[in-house]
């Protein structure tokens, strides 16, 4: 009489399903790695404290695109390091050879059709939340921002072609602000880390810069470009008050102030020469009295 192994001898464990299957134990420690890594990622103080709407879509965009790489990274990392600890070559091994693989088809559309629309996903999301800062919002105000060696100034267009011209920006909580920078001499840039926005001034041009600020505060403004010796000194401050403590600092500035520094001076008289004349000695007495 012939002896029947009984089917439960045969049947392998969970623990040695998962030493004989590589792809599993790849798979297992890719969720573990993943599902550490996002956390830690989105933990991370990567940017400075959001002061504006526009500083709020850039953290969401950045938010997803690190949900979005972590995976990835992980992914590549794990095969890497397990094919290297799993399939190292061993004493004896040296002059052995890998048994031949063959191309899979269906592998290789998976992974160009896969990183192809992640890539397309990201890659028109991006462009909503980016756009979406550049758009032109109800009841904003503009400030010219205009930029020389080595100092800021602003101005605020006001009725009657009157202008209130100030060293340091004030801007209302909540209200959108339109900034249009121009640069007097080389190119310069406008950036406040808080907003997570920047632009240069370019000489000859005139650039634009949307905020909506959302936080009350005192944060700094900065060049970024080098554009001389003094560069590390050119920096101001942006005071973003609520709404009402802006109009009465509006109310507080002299709108006869003189005009914004590197303003087309009048135009020439009808007696020509004299007229350029006067029309220099304007610009001149403008710059005379540009702050210090």
């Amino acid at each position: 009489m012939t002896s029947r192994r009984s089917p439960t001898s045969t049947t392998e464990g969970p623990l040695t399903v998962v030493r004989k299957n590589p792809l599993f134990q790849m798979l297992m420690i890719g969720v573990v790695a993943i599902a550490i890594g996002i956390p830690i990622a989105l933990v991370i103080p990567w940017y400075p404290t959001a002061a504006s709407k526009q500083a709020d879509n850039f953290r969401t965009l950045y938010d997803v695109l690190l949900i979005a790489s972590v995976p990835i990274f992980v992914l590549v990392y794990t095969v890497v390091l397990f094919s290297v600890w799993k399939f190292r070559m061993r004493p004896g091994e040296e002059h052995k050879d890998g048994p031949p693989i063959h191309g899979n088809t269906r592998l290789e559309v998976v992974w160009t059709a896969l990183p192809a629309l992640a890539l397309v996903s990201l890659c028109t999301f991006a462009y909503t939340q980016l756009r979406s800062n550049e758009d032109g919002r109800k009841g904003e105000i503009t400030v010219n921002v205009t930029e020389r060696q080595f100092a800021f100034q602003f101005s605020y267009p006001q009725a009657g072609g009157k202008n209130i011209v100030s060293p340091q920006l004030y801007v209302p909580k909540g209200r959108p602000v339109v900034f249009r920078l121009r640069s007097l001499d080389v190119i310069h840039s406008f950036f406040v880390p808080e907003f997570s926005q920047k632009i240069d001034a370019v000489p000859g041009i005139t650039t634009t810069l949307r905020v909506t600020p959302t936080r009350i505060g005192f944060y700094p403004v900065e060049c970024t470009e080098l554009c001389g010796a003094g560069h590390s000194l050119m920096r101001t401050a942006v005071h973003v008050v609520s709404g009402a403590a802006f109009g009465t600092w509006l109310h507080s500035q002299s709108t006869s102030a003189p005009a914004p520094i590197g303003s087309a001076p009048a135009a020439p008289s009808p007696s020509g020469a004299a007229g350029a004349g006067s029309g220099t000695r304007g610009l001149s007495s403008t710059r005379s009295r540009i702050p210090k």
